[in-house]
Protein backbone atom coordinates (compact mmCIF):
# COMPACT_ATOMS: atom_id res chain seq x y z
CA UNK A 1 0.00 0.00 0.00
CA UNK A 2 1.23 3.71 -0.98
CA UNK A 3 2.10 6.00 2.09
CA UNK A 4 -0.71 8.49 1.16
CA UNK A 5 -3.28 5.37 1.12
CA UNK A 6 -1.60 4.12 4.87
CA UNK A 7 -2.16 7.63 5.89
CA UNK A 8 -5.69 7.64 4.68
CA UNK A 9 -6.70 4.24 6.24
CA UNK A 10 -4.77 4.99 9.39
CA UNK A 11 -6.90 8.56 9.72
CA UNK A 12 -10.18 6.95 8.94
CA UNK A 13 -9.49 4.61 11.67
CA UNK A 14 -9.33 6.82 13.87
CA UNK A 15 -12.00 8.70 12.74
CA UNK A 16 -13.67 5.78 13.83
CA UNK A 17 -12.29 5.26 17.27
CA UNK A 18 -13.15 9.03 17.85
CA UNK A 19 -16.84 8.39 16.86
CA UNK A 20 -17.56 5.86 19.34
CA UNK A 21 -15.74 7.09 22.24
CA UNK A 22 -18.20 8.53 24.88
CA UNK A 23 -19.31 12.11 24.77
CA UNK A 24 -17.25 14.11 27.18
CA UNK A 25 -14.64 12.01 27.13
CA UNK A 26 -10.66 13.51 28.59
CA UNK A 27 -7.43 12.58 28.40
CA UNK A 28 -6.90 14.56 31.95
CA UNK A 29 -8.79 12.43 34.34
CA UNK A 30 -12.32 11.37 34.90
CA UNK A 31 -14.42 12.00 38.22
CA UNK A 32 -15.95 8.89 39.09
CA UNK A 33 -18.61 8.21 41.86
CA UNK A 34 -19.10 4.97 43.87
CA UNK A 35 -22.25 4.15 45.19
CA UNK A 36 -21.84 1.24 48.07
CA UNK A 37 -22.94 -0.39 51.33
CA UNK A 38 -22.69 1.00 55.13
CA UNK A 39 -19.41 2.88 56.32
CA UNK A 40 -18.88 -0.25 59.05
CA UNK A 41 -20.21 -3.29 56.61
CA UNK A 42 -16.88 -5.86 56.40
CA UNK A 43 -18.13 -7.31 53.17
CA UNK A 44 -18.47 -3.30 51.47
CA UNK A 45 -15.15 -1.90 53.35
CA UNK A 46 -13.28 -5.06 50.62
CA UNK A 47 -15.31 -3.47 47.73
CA UNK A 48 -14.11 -0.36 48.99
CA UNK A 49 -10.51 -1.20 49.23
CA UNK A 50 -11.04 -2.28 45.56
CA UNK A 51 -12.42 0.64 44.63
CA UNK A 52 -9.95 2.82 46.10
CA UNK A 53 -6.48 1.31 45.18
CA UNK A 54 -8.12 1.64 41.57
CA UNK A 55 -8.66 4.77 42.45
CA UNK A 56 -4.79 5.50 42.56
CA UNK A 57 -4.34 5.08 39.10
CA UNK A 58 -7.42 7.96 38.45
CA UNK A 59 -5.74 10.53 40.94
CA UNK A 60 -2.45 9.97 38.92
CA UNK A 61 -3.92 10.62 35.75
CA UNK A 62 -6.14 13.66 37.42
CA UNK A 63 -9.63 12.28 38.61
CA UNK A 64 -11.00 11.19 41.83
CA UNK A 65 -12.94 8.50 43.23
CA UNK A 66 -15.96 9.56 45.00
CA UNK A 67 -17.28 6.81 47.45
CA UNK A 68 -21.07 7.30 48.81
CA UNK A 69 -22.93 4.71 51.33
CA UNK A 70 -25.90 4.83 53.21
CA UNK A 71 -25.97 4.97 57.74
CA UNK A 72 -28.34 1.87 57.32
CA UNK A 73 -30.37 -0.90 55.60
CA UNK A 74 -33.75 -0.01 56.84
CA UNK A 75 -34.71 1.82 53.76
CA UNK A 76 -32.59 0.25 51.42
CA UNK A 77 -33.83 1.47 48.26
CA UNK A 78 -34.95 4.87 48.55
CA UNK A 79 -32.17 5.27 50.37
CA UNK A 80 -29.68 4.34 47.56
CA UNK A 81 -32.00 6.11 45.20
CA UNK A 82 -31.11 9.36 46.96
CA UNK A 83 -27.35 8.64 46.78
CA UNK A 84 -27.93 7.69 43.07
CA UNK A 85 -28.89 11.73 42.58
CA UNK A 86 -26.68 13.12 44.96
CA UNK A 87 -23.73 11.40 42.45
CA UNK A 88 -25.44 12.98 39.11
CA UNK A 89 -26.04 16.54 41.11
CA UNK A 90 -21.89 16.50 41.35
CA UNK A 91 -21.67 16.25 38.02
CA UNK A 92 -19.45 13.15 37.57
CA UNK A 93 -17.59 11.78 34.69
CA UNK A 94 -19.27 8.28 35.21
CA UNK A 95 -20.99 6.28 38.46
CA UNK A 96 -20.90 2.84 39.65
CA UNK A 97 -23.79 1.73 41.96
CA UNK A 98 -26.01 -1.42 42.84
CA UNK A 99 -29.32 -2.20 41.40
CA UNK A 100 -29.93 -3.84 45.26
CA UNK A 101 -34.04 -2.73 44.79
CA UNK A 102 -34.90 -2.13 41.26
CA UNK A 103 -38.29 -0.38 41.71
CA UNK A 104 -37.27 1.98 43.94
CA UNK A 105 -33.62 2.33 42.08
CA UNK A 106 -34.52 2.30 38.62
CA UNK A 107 -35.29 5.75 37.71
CA UNK A 108 -32.86 7.30 39.64
CA UNK A 109 -30.26 5.15 37.15
CA UNK A 110 -32.35 6.14 34.25
CA UNK A 111 -32.01 9.67 35.28
CA UNK A 112 -28.36 9.33 35.12
CA UNK A 113 -28.19 7.57 31.62
CA UNK A 114 -30.55 9.90 30.30
CA UNK A 115 -28.15 13.32 31.37
CA UNK A 116 -25.19 11.02 29.70
CA UNK A 117 -23.41 9.96 32.38
CA UNK A 118 -22.20 6.46 31.80
CA UNK A 119 -22.99 3.80 34.73
CA UNK A 120 -21.59 0.85 35.22
CA UNK A 121 -23.99 -1.84 37.59
CA UNK A 122 -21.94 -3.99 40.24
CA UNK A 123 -22.51 -6.13 43.26
CA UNK A 124 -26.55 -6.23 42.40
CA UNK A 125 -28.64 -6.38 39.89
CA UNK A 126 -27.02 -8.85 37.41
CA UNK A 127 -26.18 -8.11 33.31
CA UNK A 128 -30.10 -8.08 33.44
CA UNK A 129 -30.10 -4.71 35.25
CA UNK A 130 -27.67 -3.42 32.92
CA UNK A 131 -29.24 -4.13 30.05
CA UNK A 132 -32.59 -2.74 31.14
CA UNK A 133 -31.36 0.63 32.74
CA UNK A 134 -28.46 0.81 29.65
CA UNK A 135 -25.70 0.44 31.57
CA UNK A 136 -22.62 0.28 30.01
CA UNK A 137 -21.78 -3.23 31.73
CA UNK A 138 -22.47 -5.64 35.18
CA UNK A 139 -19.46 -6.44 37.19
CA UNK A 140 -20.08 -9.17 39.63
CA UNK A 141 -21.32 -12.10 40.55
CA UNK A 142 -24.39 -13.85 39.31
CA UNK A 143 -26.50 -14.30 42.62
CA UNK A 144 -29.07 -16.95 40.78
CA UNK A 145 -25.67 -18.89 39.52
CA UNK A 146 -23.95 -18.81 42.97
CA UNK A 147 -26.87 -19.86 45.13
CA UNK A 148 -27.04 -22.53 42.99
CA UNK A 149 -23.83 -23.90 43.06
CA UNK A 150 -24.39 -23.42 46.92
CA UNK A 151 -27.29 -25.41 47.12
CA UNK A 152 -25.94 -28.23 45.23
CA UNK A 153 -22.34 -28.46 47.65
CA UNK A 154 -24.73 -28.28 50.16
CA UNK A 155 -26.76 -31.50 48.68
CA UNK A 156 -23.77 -33.22 47.72
CA UNK A 157 -22.33 -33.41 51.22
CA UNK A 158 -25.05 -34.47 52.85
CA UNK A 159 -27.64 -31.60 53.60
CA UNK A 160 -31.50 -32.50 52.98
CA UNK A 161 -33.43 -29.75 54.86
CA UNK A 162 -31.52 -26.21 54.86
CA UNK A 163 -32.74 -22.97 55.70
CA UNK A 164 -31.16 -19.62 53.76
CA UNK A 165 -30.79 -16.88 56.21
CA UNK A 166 -31.81 -13.62 54.78
CA UNK A 167 -31.24 -10.78 57.34
CA UNK A 168 -32.21 -7.84 54.52
CA UNK A 169 -35.15 -9.21 52.93
CA UNK A 170 -36.17 -7.71 49.59
CA UNK A 171 -32.99 -6.93 48.27
CA UNK A 172 -32.99 -8.81 44.83
CA UNK A 173 -29.74 -9.77 44.80
CA UNK A 174 -30.10 -11.74 48.25
CA UNK A 175 -33.77 -13.09 47.44
CA UNK A 176 -31.86 -14.49 44.10
CA UNK A 177 -29.56 -16.04 46.42
CA UNK A 178 -31.96 -17.84 48.54
CA UNK A 179 -34.02 -19.07 45.47
CA UNK A 180 -30.69 -20.15 43.94
CA UNK A 181 -30.26 -22.57 47.14
CA UNK A 182 -33.22 -23.99 46.59
CA UNK A 183 -33.06 -24.65 42.80
CA UNK A 184 -29.20 -26.54 43.30
CA UNK A 185 -30.36 -28.67 46.54
CA UNK A 186 -33.52 -29.41 44.78
CA UNK A 187 -31.12 -31.16 41.95
CA UNK A 188 -29.78 -33.60 44.30
CA UNK A 189 -32.94 -34.48 45.95
CA UNK A 190 -33.22 -31.71 48.95
CA UNK A 191 -35.05 -28.94 50.09
CA UNK A 192 -34.53 -25.33 51.07
CA UNK A 193 -36.87 -22.46 52.74
CA UNK A 194 -36.11 -18.84 53.45
CA UNK A 195 -35.65 -17.63 56.76
CA UNK A 196 -36.77 -13.86 56.37
CA UNK A 197 -35.77 -11.83 59.42
CA UNK A 198 -36.49 -7.73 59.78
CA UNK A 199 -34.05 -5.60 58.35
CA UNK A 200 -32.70 -4.64 61.51
CA UNK A 201 -31.46 -7.83 62.25
CA UNK A 202 -28.70 -6.78 59.60
CA UNK A 203 -25.41 -6.29 61.84
CA UNK A 204 -27.66 -7.61 65.35
CA UNK A 205 -25.59 -10.88 65.70
CA UNK A 206 -27.51 -11.54 69.11
CA UNK A 207 -30.90 -10.80 67.33
CA UNK A 208 -29.72 -13.29 64.30
CA UNK A 209 -28.27 -16.47 66.47
CA UNK A 210 -31.70 -15.96 68.68
CA UNK A 211 -33.53 -16.81 65.25
CA UNK A 212 -31.13 -18.86 63.90
CA UNK A 213 -31.13 -21.23 67.33
CA UNK A 214 -35.82 -21.43 67.71
CA UNK A 215 -35.57 -22.15 63.85
CA UNK A 216 -33.42 -25.29 64.19
CA UNK A 217 -35.17 -26.04 67.87
CA UNK A 218 -38.63 -25.92 66.03
CA UNK A 219 -37.89 -27.81 63.33
CA UNK A 220 -35.33 -31.06 64.15
CA UNK A 221 -35.25 -31.71 59.93
CA UNK A 222 -33.09 -28.98 59.09
CA UNK A 223 -30.13 -30.35 58.46
CA UNK A 224 -28.17 -27.02 56.99
CA UNK A 225 -28.01 -23.37 57.34
CA UNK A 226 -26.53 -20.83 54.57
CA UNK A 227 -26.52 -17.16 55.90
CA UNK A 228 -26.16 -13.91 53.12
CA UNK A 229 -23.02 -12.58 54.92
CA UNK A 230 -19.86 -13.27 56.71
CA UNK A 231 -21.24 -11.65 59.81
CA UNK A 232 -24.54 -13.55 59.76
CA UNK A 233 -22.45 -16.73 59.43
CA UNK A 234 -20.67 -15.96 62.54
CA UNK A 235 -24.13 -15.64 64.27
CA UNK A 236 -25.45 -18.87 62.78
CA UNK A 237 -22.13 -20.31 64.26
CA UNK A 238 -23.69 -19.11 67.65
CA UNK A 239 -27.40 -19.88 66.87
CA UNK A 240 -26.30 -24.08 65.92
CA UNK A 241 -24.25 -24.87 69.05
CA UNK A 242 -27.36 -23.24 71.45
CA UNK A 243 -29.18 -25.20 69.52
CA UNK A 244 -27.05 -28.41 70.47
CA UNK A 245 -26.59 -28.90 66.14
CA UNK A 246 -22.91 -29.39 66.12
CA UNK A 247 -22.10 -31.92 63.96
CA UNK A 248 -25.39 -32.54 62.26
CA UNK A 249 -26.18 -28.96 60.58
CA UNK A 250 -23.99 -28.31 58.17
CA UNK A 251 -22.92 -24.36 57.87
CA UNK A 252 -22.30 -22.35 54.83
CA UNK A 253 -22.11 -18.89 54.06
CA UNK A 254 -21.78 -16.55 50.94
CA UNK A 255 -19.21 -14.45 51.69
CA UNK A 256 -16.36 -14.95 54.65
CA UNK A 257 -14.07 -12.96 56.89
CA UNK A 258 -11.27 -14.66 59.20
CA UNK A 259 -13.61 -16.21 61.74
CA UNK A 260 -15.74 -18.19 59.07
CA UNK A 261 -12.30 -19.44 57.00
CA UNK A 262 -11.18 -20.46 60.61
CA UNK A 263 -14.22 -22.56 61.06
CA UNK A 264 -13.80 -23.74 57.16
CA UNK A 265 -10.46 -24.63 58.36
CA UNK A 266 -11.31 -26.58 61.81
CA UNK A 267 -13.84 -28.22 59.92
CA UNK A 268 -16.80 -26.84 62.02
CA UNK A 269 -18.09 -24.79 58.82
CA UNK A 270 -18.57 -26.78 55.27
CA UNK A 271 -17.66 -23.83 52.58
CA UNK A 272 -18.39 -19.99 51.48
CA UNK A 273 -19.00 -18.90 48.39
CA UNK A 274 -16.63 -15.85 47.37
CA UNK A 275 -17.80 -13.57 45.10
CA UNK A 276 -14.25 -11.77 45.07
CA UNK A 277 -15.79 -8.06 46.22
CA UNK A 278 -12.12 -6.84 45.92
CA UNK A 279 -12.34 -7.38 42.53
CA UNK A 280 -15.82 -6.09 41.79
CA UNK A 281 -14.42 -2.29 43.04
CA UNK A 282 -11.02 -2.89 41.43
CA UNK A 283 -12.65 -3.77 37.95
CA UNK A 284 -15.80 -1.48 38.12
CA UNK A 285 -13.63 1.48 38.66
CA UNK A 286 -10.81 0.94 36.30
CA UNK A 287 -13.59 -0.09 33.68
CA UNK A 288 -15.89 3.48 34.34
CA UNK A 289 -12.46 5.56 34.41
CA UNK A 290 -11.05 3.77 31.29
CA UNK A 291 -13.95 4.27 29.44
CA UNK A 292 -14.74 8.41 31.02
CA UNK A 293 -11.43 9.04 29.86
CA UNK A 294 -10.53 7.16 27.17
CA UNK A 295 -13.34 5.63 25.44
CA UNK A 296 -12.09 2.14 26.47
CA UNK A 297 -14.20 -0.86 26.30
CA UNK A 298 -14.54 -4.35 26.47
CA UNK A 299 -16.66 -6.74 24.55
CA UNK A 300 -17.05 -9.13 28.00
CA UNK A 301 -20.29 -8.52 29.26
CA UNK A 302 -21.26 -9.74 32.17
CA UNK A 303 -17.54 -9.30 33.93
CA UNK A 304 -18.24 -11.84 36.67
CA UNK A 305 -16.16 -12.06 39.57
CA UNK A 306 -17.46 -15.40 41.28
CA UNK A 307 -18.78 -17.56 42.09
CA UNK A 308 -16.06 -19.35 43.70
CA UNK A 309 -16.16 -21.78 46.42
CA UNK A 310 -13.84 -22.09 49.66
CA UNK A 311 -13.99 -25.15 51.41
CA UNK A 312 -11.02 -27.36 53.31
CA UNK A 313 -8.85 -27.87 49.81
CA UNK A 314 -8.78 -23.95 49.47
CA UNK A 315 -9.02 -22.75 52.54
CA UNK A 316 -5.34 -21.49 53.08
CA UNK A 317 -5.37 -18.84 50.46
CA UNK A 318 -8.20 -17.27 51.54
CA UNK A 319 -6.30 -16.96 54.85
CA UNK A 320 -4.05 -15.27 53.49
CA UNK A 321 -6.32 -12.74 51.38
CA UNK A 322 -8.34 -11.78 54.35
CA UNK A 323 -4.85 -11.20 56.26
CA UNK A 324 -3.96 -8.70 53.01
CA UNK A 325 -7.75 -6.78 53.14
CA UNK A 326 -8.83 -8.27 49.57
CA UNK A 327 -10.88 -11.18 50.65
Amino acid sequence: MKPMKILAAVLASTAVIAFCAPVGAHAEGSNIVVIGGKPDDPFWAKVKKGADDAGLVVTEHGGSVTWLGPQSYDNLGADAANLIRTALSQQPDAIIGPDWVPESMDDAFKAAISAGVPVVIYNAGGMEAAQRLGAMNFVGNDELIAGTAAGKYLGEHGAKNVICVNTVPGAANLEARCKGVSEGIAATGGTASQLPLPATSFGNPTAVAEAIKAALLKNAEVDGVITISASDANSAANGIMQAGGQGRVKLGSFDFDKSGLDRVKDGSQLFAVDQQPYMQGYLAVSLAAGYASYGLDIPTAPILTGPKIVDGDSVDAAIEGVAAGVR
